[in-house]
């Protein structure tokens, strides 16, 4: 099962991490964008190949430190096809060193298209008498908040795949209780999203005890982080919001069970952006990723010991 590998590279790293990879142009240093501008023009086309470039360094700067990575699509989407095309080379890149891959899509759709979403994502496309892998994602984020036609059809695949899902239960930004902390009959939204993610992913528990069905649950909200870890024992919790949205170390703390499993813990700009604040940065922007990885990671140690 999908989420049997992530909690088998977690445990072999001592590090319940994953890094965004959301390059925006500023993030990169400037020679290397120069260099690409250079080569293929001040365009689209340019810019991707930057941000390509900066994701490959950077998976060869964390590799053996650092188990998943994390593209956001949205980063890709900004550069048009180029940028889309580097998203899934960034993909098959980080296979290649050995990471899992969370693709950060936040699809939530219903019907057909959801189905669609799931194929191109997770797994195959029909071409004549082909099935072909588009972006063979290990793993996906998605918004469940159209009700359960927006989750099964991941669900379903990602059974049949061998994939991993991740869905929005609780989510780190400022706003997210305009919504998600209304009260609908004897509870909040967000923990009717959680009773529904434990529901649909009964009976996909793999080996470490995880279901396939994973949520999404902010490091912002550490009192709300901790009751959802207690309502939902067999789910996997990808955090987001450590670092630079204000999450802490014993903030996530909570999202794990008592032998430091089923949870990951996102950190983008703080490793994307480490060599601004390095000496040299620029020049040794791989070293100031993994310098703050490694921090990271030691940073949770702290509070959490994985078995």
């Amino acid at each position: 099962m999908s989420f049997d590998r992530l909690h088998q590279l977690i445990r072999k790293t001592k590090n319940p991490t994953v890094a965004g990879l959301d390059a925006r142009l500023e993030y990169i240093p400037p020679q290397l964008v120069k260099e690409c501008m250079d080569k293929h023009g001040e365009n689209l086309e340019g810019a991707a190949a930057a941000v390509l470039r900066y994701n490959m360094a950077l998976l060869d700067a964390l590799q053996g430190i650092v188990p998943a990575v994390k593209p956001q699509a949205a980063y890709y989407e900004l550069l048009g096809w180029p940028g889309v095309k580097a998203m899934h080379d960034t993909i098959q890149y980080a296979h290649d060193k050995g990471f899992y891959v969370i693709a950060d899509v936040k699809r939530g759709d219903i019907g057909s298209t959801a189905q669609a979403y799931a194929e191109g994502w997770l797994g195959k496309s029909k071409v004549g008498e082909q099935a072909l892998s588009a972006f063979d994602a290990d793993c996906v984020t998605i918004n469940g908040y159209m009700g359960s036609d927006a989750i099964l059809p991941f669900l379903d695949l990602a059974k049949e795949e061998d994939k991993g899902v991740f869905l929005l239960v609780k989510t780190s930004n400022p706003s997210s209780g305009e919504l998600q902390d209304m009260v609908a009959g004897d509870r909040q939204v967000y923990t009717v999203m959680a009773d529904l993610c434990k529901r649909l992913g009964a009976g996909t528990e793999g080996e470490c005890g995880y279901q396939t069905l994973g949520a999404v649950v902010g490091a912002t909200y550490p009192a709300e982080l901790r009751e959802l870890r207690r309502r939902m024992e067999k789910t996997f919790f990808l955090v987001p919001g450590y670092g630079a949205q204000g999450g802490t170390a014993q903030d996530v703390a909570g999202a794990f069970d008592r032998y430091g499993w089923g949870a990951i813990i996102n950190s983008s700009r703080g490793i994307l952006c480490a060599w601004q604040k390095a000496e040299n940065g620029a020049e040794r922007f791989q070293d100031a990723a993994r310098a703050a990885a490694e921090a990271m990671r030691d940073d949770i140690k702290k509070y959490v010991t994985i078995v």
